[in-house]
C-alpha cells in the first residue's frame, strides 16, 4: 500500500464525481441527439411524401424544406459529437481516478464491489468508444453513457477505504480472472443494448405496415434484424471471455482452496450466467430462435450479469465475499 494511501484515494474518488458529471452530461447530449433524430425522421417522412405527390426527386424539393432538412441532419451529428466528445473526457478522467486508487492500494483496483464497478464501467465506456472507429454506433450513447452513469454514481455512493487484501486474493488470478470477467460484461453489455433497441426497432417495424409517418428516432436506426446481427457479434466475444472467466476462477479456487468447484454462490450464478448466453448462441444459431426470442434471451442474461454483479455479492454468503461492504 502506499504510503499517501488515503490522499490518493481522496484524489481517485473526487476524479470519480467528475467523471460521473461529465458522463451525465454526455447523456444528455446524446438524448439531444436522439431527440434530433426524432426530428429528422419526421422531416425525412414529410419529404418522401412531397416526393410521392409529384415534388420530384430530394434534391428537387422546395428550398425551405432542403434547408430545414440539411439543417437537422447537421444538429443531429453535432449532438452525437458533444456526447462522444464529453463521453472520451469522462473517460479520461475516469482512467485517471481509476489508475490512482491502483496505486494508492498497490495493486490491480478490482479487489471489492467499489473497484470492480470503477474498472468494469472503464471498460465498458473504453468498448463503447473502441466499437465507434468501427461503426457509428453512437445511437447507443444514450444508453451505454446512461448505465456507466448509473451504475458508476451508484459505486461512488458506496465507497470503500484501501484496504490489504485477503490472503486468497493475493494471486495472480486476481489480475487475469476479474480483469477478463470486467471485459466480458463490457461486451455483453453492448449487446444488452442492441438487444433492447432491436426489440423496440421490431415493434416499429411490425406497426408501420399501414400507418401514419410518426416522429421516431428509430426510423434512423439499422433495421432490427441488422441489430439483431450485431447484437449477436457482440454476445459471442462477451461469451467467450465469460468462458474464460469460468475457466480461470476453477483455476483460482483449485489454488486457493483446494477444488475447482464447491457450489459457492458466485461459482454457480457464474455458470448459470455461461449457460444463459450458451443457450442463446445455440439456440440462434442452430434452432433458429431469431427475431425477439433471441433478444429476449440476451436481455435476461444481461440482467443475470447484473444481478450477480450487485445482489450476489452483497446479499448472499460464500467464499466470494468480497464486496467490502458491511
Amino acid at each position: 500500500m502506499h504510503p499517501d494511501a488515503p490522499a490518493l484515494d481522496a484524489i481517485s474518488f473526487l476524479l470519480m464525481w467528475t467523471a460521473v458529471a461529465i458522463y451525465a452530461l454526455a447523456f444528455i447530449a446524446y438524448a439531444f441527439d436522439l431527440a434530433r433524430r426524432s426530428q429528422a425522421s419526421l422531416e425525412r417522412a414529410d419529404a418522401k411524401v412531397l416526393v410521392g405527390a409529384g415534388a420530384g426527386a430530394p434534391s428537387e424539393l422546395p428550398p425551405g424544406a432542403a434547408v430545414a432538412a440539411r439543417v437537422a441532419e447537421r444538429k443531429t451529428r453535432l449532438f452525437g459529437r458533444i456526447g462522444t466528445v464529453l463521453t472520451v473526457l469522462g473517460w479520461l478522467f475516469h482512467l485517471t481516478g481509476t489508475v490512482l486508487r491502483g496505486v494508492a492500494a498497490g495493486r490491480v483496483p478490482w479487489s471489492n464491489m467499489y473497484e470492480f464497478a470503477m474498472t468494469g464501467t472503464l471498460l465498458i465506456t473504453a468498448v463503447y468508444l473502441g466499437v465507434l472507429f468501427w461503426r457509428d454506433l453512437r445511437f447507443l450513447g444514450t444508453f451505454m453513457v446512461g448505465l456507466v452513469t448509473v451504475l458508476m454514481g451508484a459505486a461512488t455512493l458506496y465507497h470503500v477505504d484501501v484496504v490489504p487484501l485477503m490472503d486468497p486474493l493475493k494471486s495472480v488470478w486476481l489480475v487475469v480472472h476479474v480483469f477478463v470477467a470486467s471485459l466480458a460484461t463490457a461486451f455483453l453489455a453492448l449487446g444488452f443494448g442492441l438487444s433492447v433497441l432491436q426489440l423496440l426497432q421490431a415493434r416499429r417495424e411490425r406497426l408501420a405496415v399501414d400507418a401514419e409517418p410518426k416522429r421516431s428516432f428509430l426510423r434512423t436506426l439499422p433495421s432490427a434484424e441488422a441489430l439483431e446481427g450485431l447484437a449477436y457479434r457482440f454476445a459471442i466475444i462477451g461469451f467467450i471471455f465469460w468462458t474464460f472467466t469460468l475457466i480461470a476462477g476453477s483455476i483460482w479456487a483449485q489454488d486457493a482452496w483446494g477444488r475447482y468447484w464447491g457450489f459457492d454462490t458466485k461459482e454457480v450464478w457464474t455458470f448459470i450466467i455461461w449457460v444463459l448466453y450458451a443457450g442463446y448462441i445455440h439456440a440462434r444459431a442452430t434452432r433458429g430462435w431469431r427475431g425477439t426470442r433471441s433478444a429476449w434471451l440476451s436481455i435476461v442474461g444481461f440482467i443475470a450479469v447484473i444481478f450477480n454483479f450487485t445482489i450476489v455479492n452483497q446479499f448472499f454468503q460464500g467464499l466470494h465475499a468480497y464486496s467490502g461492504l458491511s
